[in-house]
């Protein structure tokens, strides 16, 4: 029996990791050397957990000093959108608010969120603290405040405003 060619074409995309034939890549190692995408600044220097962006074609990804910050960047129509990995920190299994540290890294698309809360991102401001655990999002809940939600559910206005959770209360 013959396979239309399309059928084969699609298969061989899959394998290839999508349209653009590049996989996505394994979390990249946070040193000294990674400075914020926006802010400029060395991003170890900085409290809470983290986030790094891998674009096609790009060799090393972006880094951010917040979460909030890098959830910021997927929103906004002038930054590229051509993303093959979305890291965040899991502070589940971080070593630490201060340092998370490179063991802890999960793909933020299945990540929890943890929005709302006491507790401020690595430039100060509100941050959206994922978890790759909801149970652990929960306990986090449990002594710092906040709502859990799924990286759809951050309201926009909680990454590109404000930080205000309008539904969780301010940070």
């Amino acid at each position: 029996m013959r396979r239309p060619a399309s059928l084969l074409g699609l298969i061989l995309l899959a394998a290839c990791g999508g349209p653009g034939g590049e996989e996505a890549p394994p979390p990249a190692p946070l040193t000294r050397a990674a400075t914020g995408y926006y802010c400029g600044m060395i991003v170890v220097d900085h409290k809470g957990p983290k986030a790094q962006i891998h674009l096609r074609g790009r060799r090393e990804p972006l880094f951010f000093s917040s979460v909030r910050d890098a959830i910021a960047f997927t929103r906004l129509p002038d930054e590229p959108h051509d993303i093959v990995a979305f890291y965040v920190h899991d502070m589940a299994r971080a070593k630490s608010w201060e340092h998370p540290g490179d063991a802890a890294w999960t793909d933020a698309k299945t990540a929890y969120y943890v929005i709302g809360s006491d507790r401020r991102g690595g430039m100060g401001a509100p941050e959206a603290i994922p978890f790759s655990d909801e149970d652990a999002a929960a306990a986090f809940v449990a002594g710092h405040g906040g709502r859990i939600v799924r990286l759809d559910g951050i309201p926009r206005d909680y990454v590109l405003g404000s930080g205000e959770d309008r539904q969780g209360g301010t940070p």
